[in-house]
């Protein structure tokens, strides 16, 4: 309340936007596994996914032929989400990310729409993470590994 208060100018001046800020969804279409864990749990239905089931040959021979899901389509109405973050939290396999991207505007309601091309855009602009804490304990994922690691290390160096 003691100080000036500062217009900024925009668009000629861009705002300076807290880190990790929210803006629009972005897709890393390769990690989708097309679960849909992201549209039954969104509160507004406005993710719309289309998928088709692939055959994959066998990697050995003798094997069996495998199934996976090709994702045909993936997109986002703009006008009818709420932000929530909901689709970003059930991702099991990080395919969606906050990008800071906030000039997304359209003229007609109907183009708020945006497929996984746009979506894949704003991607490239979701910043890293925050670095881990120093003090912080190992993940448990990484110490596993890490422990395979030396003992297939230290059994390799061992002469037989």
């Amino acid at each position: 309340m003691t100080r000036k208060t500062v217009t900024e100018q925009y668009p000629d001046a861009q705002p300076e936007l807290p880190p990790r800020s929210r803006g629009v969804i972005g897709l890393f279409e390769e990690n989708c596994t097309v679960c849909m864990l992201c549209a039954r749990e969104c509160p507004d239905w406005c993710i719309y996914i289309d998928s088709h089931k692939e055959t994959v040959p066998p990697a050995a021979p003798g094997g069996r032929e495998r199934s996976r899901n090709v994702l045909d389509r993936f997109a986002i109405d703009f006008s009818l989400c709420m932000y929530c973050g909901i689709c970003i939290e059930v991702c099991p396999f990080d395919a969606l990310f906050w990008s800071p991207e906030f000039e997304y505007a359209e003229t007609d309601i109907h183009e708020l729409t945006h497929e996984r091309d746009k979506l894949r855009e704003w991607m490239w602009t979701v910043p890293a993470p925050p670095a881990l804490d120093p003090a912080a304990e190992e993940p448990k994922e990484i110490a596993a590994a890490r422990k395979a690691a030396e003992k297939l290390a230290a059994a390799q160096a061992r002469p037989d």
